[in-house]
């Protein structure tokens, strides 16, 4: 697995990460522990050094997951967690956002407990938060990283003004955003400004959610409790609409003897150097294929080839409701 920098940090990290959510949250019941900790420990044999988790997910039993799974590769890899959202403490729901400092301390003290860690590599602000300004949350930050309990700041999801003010205070290393093929928000503004100020971007969901795998129609049945139920894109509708970019990766995968979700990541990491995308996956086997899209190359000409070919498709439904897109950037 080739290595990447995030942007002018020192941070090294493996071109691909693992997302770990899926593991425990949002995608249906929560898969067995047991089963998992083998799938994040087999990433780490192929040379994943990135991982990816939050305080939110389950909520609390991935950041757990991911602490035991990692404990015997502490010195080999980087994991990310987050804070950032209010949880309700009887049901353990999310309750709206809560940057504020003394909060941000709390859920540090927490997540280091449940991750068996010393210090959190990569803290990211989950969502902002309207209530809490920014040169706040980045000054809890930095007080943490004076502490020598965090290494690095990160935001998600947050937009150009609001990365500058908090980057002035406290230099972030990443942008986790969610971009891929069928979601291209962050190429307008987002990724020139962290170009400029030296931050590295991490996509979360850069295969759409599973859908640019070209696993899913729109005869796909999810599951209980699968948050993709509630999103626009996911529509039986949209999703046939939306099979046009799955053909056209089909296309390219065929010709690089390559999967769809390869071509995907693919284009990510071609993209910029920058770049590390975090995909998720609960299956030693997709694991593997996600892996392989490192070796893959795509010339000039086969990304502009994609860029024509993309730029005709009209993707339908927008990714969340709106509700939720209000949270994003901010």
């Amino acid at each position: 697995m080739q290595k990447r920098t995030l942007g002018n940090s020192n941070l090294e990290v493996s071109a691909l990460g693992l997302g770990c959510m899926g593991m425990s949250f949002g995608y249906g019941p929560a898969k067995d522990k047991q089963e998992m900790i083998p799938v994040i420990r087999a990433a780490v044999e192929r040379g994943v050094t990135f991982f990816d988790t939050a305080e939110v997910y389950g909520p609390y039993i991935n950041e757990e997951l991911v602490g035991e799974a990692l404990a015997p590769f502490r010195n080999q890899v980087v994991i990310a967690t987050k804070f950032g959202f209010k949880l309700d403490p009887e049901t353990g729901r999310q309750a709206g956002l809560d940057s504020r400092p003394e909060h941000i301390k709390e859920v540090a003290e927490a997540s280091l407990q449940r991750l068996q860690v010393d210090v959190i590599d990569l803290f990211y602000q989950h969502r902002v938060d309207p209530e809490v300004p920014i040169e706040d949350v980045a000054g809890a930050v930095r007080d943490l990283i004076q502490q020598g309990k965090v290494k690095h700041f990160g935001l998600s999801e947050a937009g150009a003004n609001t990365i500058r003010r908090a980057h002035a205070i406290q230099p972030i290393t990443a942008l986790q955003s969610e971009y891929s093929l069928w979601t291209r928000g962050p190429e307008a503004e987002i990724l020139p400004t962290i170009e400029e100020l030296g931050i590295g971007f991490v996509p979360y969901s850069p295969l759409g959610k599973g859908f640019l795998t070209g696993k899913m129609d729109e005869t796909t049945k999810l599951e209980s409790g699968d948050f993709r139920s509630i999103l626009p894109r996911f529509t039986a509708d949209a999703m046939k609409a939306n099979r046009a970019l799955v053909d056209l990766l089909d296309r390219i995968a065929e010709q690089k003897q390559a999967t769809p979700a390869q071509i995907a990541l693919a284009w990510l990491l071609a993209q910029k150097p920058w770049i590390v995308p975090i995909p998720g996956t609960t299956k030693l086997s997709r694991l593997e294929e996600n892996i392989g899209a490192d070796a893959i190359e795509l010339t000039p000409d086969d990304l502009a080839a994609i860029e024509t070919a993309a730029a005709a498709i009209t993707i339908t439904g927008t990714r969340y409701p709106e509700h939720i897109e209000k949270m994003s950037g901010r």
